[in-house]
């Protein structure tokens, strides 16, 4: 078997619109194909010794072993890899149960669909099933607690900590959007100039200063006994010999730690004599240059969390340890405690699980025992010095019972600090007595705390802590997004979004649009290329100076990774047209319709989702969709319009020479096609039909007809305002339209368009794509052979599959369908074509370029119209009005 693509998908997507996270390959199964299961004698068999839990697969047959079923009656081998890789990745602890396998559209080939939690786990999985399912047809042994090991480390390195990934979920669950910003824990709750930020548990919100006093534990203990919070005795050294200065100055017990720390690292605790005292400044010594040397209070571990300045939780922390039965070993209770099914590898359960490393063995060796000693039945033994989350330690909620002055003393020292997410370390005998009567000390202030012990505590309550930075971050009436259209189509994408951009743009708001030239912040043009898929949009998404959105969403992108945002407010389809078809498995216009429905789709309840009524798989879309539809026709008669009316809906209509908004049987003109310079004159009927949910999409969004009106009649073509779409050039003798027409139905467009243009001469420079279809290559040259007296066939910079032979001949097989004499010139540089074009012009012609590379044409165009112009406009003194005369 052979993968020829891994994708994932990480937003809405052609699969499934709610299950963002999936995995899509695409599997040849090559002689696999001709057997299925049922033929691989034992197959069944292996399956099921390797991976027994699949019994719990219930597929198609929704009982359990029903998948085991579909292997004994027959099923392909993309579908059982499938299987393989959801269930690999449960065995490695991200329980996923989503997957589809469906055909690719050619003899063998699948696309093998699946869920996964983290993006490297999820494709290393894809391709582990692989390897998997070729041994079990093989009859070979695999070794798959290696893979199984091997993507839990891969999930510990890419995933979110607990503390980051609580908050990322309780946003979520409010409906708060978020981007992962880098591969640590920096992420983006909300969109554009609505965004917080987060990394682990420190935001955008908290005082730098804060942090710098919490991560200095001299500046933060000399500043606590300052405001008399009670701090254990101690002293910061550097040296062996201001160790010992400290030592007789705090006298034993002592405990040691790193000035700059965290996670318990380096700090020693209970050390009672100068050996051990030695050892464990060395240890410090090791994360920190400076070490804090302090009375070692006696007493519980506590860590009390306050947010925003109140307290939200605390718990008490005890250091992962085990209890003696009278026959067991050490190694044995060890094993027996990490048999627990709260406990698993770094952080993907509640607990971590026990490592025997050289702290345990030393605090071990201390006690004058090894690992085989046998541990007196009832005798709990520590095996680490700190209580830890993150090296086997438990935690035990004791919100409810701490004491009223020691919840005033949390919250102050917070305030002190500065800290508005503050984890304080208190050593006391009992929470629930005021600390200063129990002789307790405050022994650590956090910035950054961990959520874990809060979020799922070994005993009592859990608490939604993260609820509370979110409460923070976005109190009630404080907005998390920022408005957002999308649109989407075969054709007239760009020059639509670019329209909504300026209307947005002139009501005020700070606009970052996305389209097929690059993406634009403000109207500054800040990415070049092909910009119109989900990393574009997340660009835009993830500036803080933007205030609306306008992305243009193409299909290459929702194919390769989704959509780059989970919901927008309006949705605009305008078309669907034979593009593209044959690629990437979309091989009919109704598969392709599917992949521009995931647009629509994905607009909430309250939003709109505008589709053309003209395109009958436009309109089938409304189906699908869950928020309101609102309808765009060039005819007013359009019996959908009329539908839609009747029930008070919204459309937008080409009536009687007017762009026209309709609510019901209400019209509300808003000006005359003529009077808007994009349609040029009323001219271009398909720039009407891009104008018409332009209009609507604004005035869903609260515009006044007024403005919308000031608006269409400001926005003029041009090649700075629209590159490449329709940009007209008039010479002194002959003119030159430029536009990005790439496929049959942007090719027609221009023609009926052009026909209206009065010239002696309709001159056309084409190309073929060479990843299109033939037949779709081939209408492109009967279309050009229909619009235009000479046909100058040129060819793409990428080739894209083909050879220069090969697509020229299928344009000109085309152009022969409906002319075989048509006038045909084969210049396959484009700047050459276009200078042929233009110096052997004849009066009074038109010549159009339909280009693929927008910028290098107009470069061009644009000099041979410089040129025309200092040759006819050149001026001398006597030109120039008021000019005094030379003296």
């Amino acid at each position: 078997m052979i993968i020829r693509a891994i994708n994932a998908m990480r937003g809405p997507n052609y699969w499934s619109i709610r299950r963002h996270k999936l995995i899509v390959m695409v599997l040849d199964l090559e002689e696999m194909e001709q057997r299925p299961t049922n033929k691989i004698p034992g197959f069944r068999e292996r399956l099921e010794a390797l991976l027994p839990t699949m019994v719990e697969h219930r597929c198609s047959e929704k009982v359990e072993g029903g998948f085991f079923m579909r292997v004994d009656e027959g099923t392909w081998m993309g579908h059982v890899v499938e299987h393989i890789a959801l269930e690999i990745q449960t065995l490695a602890g991200m329980d996923v149960g989503f997957g589809r396998t469906r055909g690719y559209g050619e003899e063998g080939v699948y696309h093998v669909v699946f869920a996964y939690m983290e993006e490297k786990v999820g494709v290393y999985a894809a391709k582990a099933a692989v390897r998997i399912a070729e041994a079990l047809a093989e009859g070979k042994d695999y070794d798959l607690e290696a893979d199984i090991q091997e993507m839990r480390e891969l999930r510990e390195s890419v995933r979110l900590g607990p503390s980051t990934g609580s908050i990322i979920e309780e946003a979520a669950s409010r409906g708060i959007p978020w981007i992962r910003l880098n591969k640590y824990s920096l992420c983006q709750l909300g969109y554009g100039k609505n965004q917080k930020r987060i990394q682990a548990t420190v935001t955008s919100e908290t005082s730098s200063i804060a942090v710098e006093l919490a991560c200095d534990k001299e500046d933060t203990k000399f500043i606590l006994e300052q405001a008399e919070v009670p701090v254990p005795k101690g002293d910061i050294i550097r040296t062996e010999a201001g160790l010992r200065e400290a030592v007789d100055y705090v006298g034993y017990p002592l405990v040691i730690k790193p000035v700059n720390g965290n996670h318990g690292r380096g700090i020693t605790a209970n050390l009672n004599n100068w050996e051990d005292t030695l050892v464990a400044f060395h240890a410090a010594k090791e994360v920190s240059r400076t070490v804090i040397v302090e009375r070692f209070i006696v007493g519980e571990d506590y860590r009390l969390l306050v947010i925003d300045y109140k307290l939200v939780a605390a718990a008490k922390r005890t250091p992962a340890g085990v209890t003696g039965d009278g026959k067991s070993t050490i190694q044995e209770l060890i094993d027996l405690v990490n048999a627990d099914p709260r406990r698993g590898y770094g952080h993907e359960k509640v607990l971590t699980q026990i490592s025997v490393d050289a702290m345990t063995n030393n605090i071990i060796k201390e006690a004058g025992r090894t690992l085989e000693t046998v541990l007196p039945a009832g005798e709990w033994m520590a095996l680490k010095d700190t209580a830890n989350l993150s090296t086997g330690g438990t935690s035990t909620d004791v919100t409810d019972i701490v004491h009223p002055y020691n919840v005033f003393m949390a919250e102050r020292i917070a305030k002190i600090i500065g800290l508005d997410i503050c984890g304080i370390d208190i050593m006391t005998s009992d929470i629930s007595t005021p600390l200063h009567e129990t002789g307790g000390a405050i022994l650590e202030v956090n910035a950054g705390p961990g959520f874990r012990m809060h979020l799922a505590p070994s005993e009592g309550l859990p608490r939604n802590v993260a609820g509370a930075v979110v409460d923070m971050l976005f109190p009630p009436g404080v907005e998390s997004r920022i408005p957002i259209i999308a649109v989407t189509g075969t054709n007239g994408k760009t020059t639509t979004t670019r329209l909504l951009a300026h209307i947005m743009r002139m009501k005020g708001f700070k606009v970052g649009y996305t389209t097929t030239d690059g993406v634009y912040i403000q109207n500054r043009l800040l990415m070049t290329g092909d910009c119109t898929g989900p990393a574009s949009a997340e660009f835009v998404l993830k500036d803080p100076t933007v205030d609306f959105a306008v992305l243009e969403s193409a299909r290459g992108g929702l194919l390769r990774a989704g959509l780059g945002f989970k919901s927008c407010d309006v949705a605009i389809v305008t078309n669907v047209a034979p593009d593209h078809l044959g690629m990437k498995g979309i091989h009919t216009i109704e598969q392709l319709a599917k992949v521009k429905g995931v647009v629509p789709e994905t607009v909430h309840a309250g939003g709109y989702a505008i589709l053309n009524a003209d395109d009958d798989l436009v309109y089938g879309m409304r189906k699908s969709v869950e928020a309101n539809v609102a309808l765009f026709s060039m005819d007013e008669n359009n019996p959908r319009i009329k539908a839609i009316a009747k029930v008070g809906g919204l459309a937008a209509i080409y009536e009687n020479g007017y762009i026209t908004i309709c609510r019901g049987d209400w019209k509300m003109r808003i000006t005359k096609a003529v009077n808007v310079p994009l349609t040029f004159g009323g001219k271009a009927a398909f720039m009407i039909q891009n104008v018409l949910p332009a209009a609507l999409a604004a005035y869903t969004r609260g515009v006044p007809l007024e403005d919308i009106k000031v608006a269409l009649e400001s926005f003029i073509p041009s090649p700075a305002q629209t590159p490449g779409r329709l940009n007209l050039f008039e010479f002194e003798n002959f003119t030159v339209l430029l536009d990005y027409a790439h496929n049959a139905a942007g090719l027609r467009a221009v023609s009926h368009m052009i026909q209206k243009i009065e010239c002696t001469k309709r001159v056309g420079i084409i190309a073929g794509v060479g990843d299109r279809r033939v037949e779709d290559t081939n209408e492109v040259g009967q279309v050009a052979a229909e619009a235009f007296d000479e046909v100058i066939i040129r060819q793409d910079k990428n080739l894209r599959g083909r050879t220069e032979t090969e697509i020229i001949d299928m344009l000109a097989d085309g152009i022969k369908m409906v002319d075989p004499n048509k006038n045909v010139k084969v210049i396959q540089k484009e700047s050459e074509a276009i200078d042929y074009a233009i110096k052997n012009a004849i009066p009074g012609s038109l010549i159009v370029i339909c280009s693929d590379v927008i910028p290098d044409a107009l470069a061009q165009v644009q000099k041979y119209k410089e040129e025309e112009a200092e040759r006819l406009n050149g001026f001398s003194r006597d030109d120039i009005p008021n000019l005094q005369p030379l003296v």
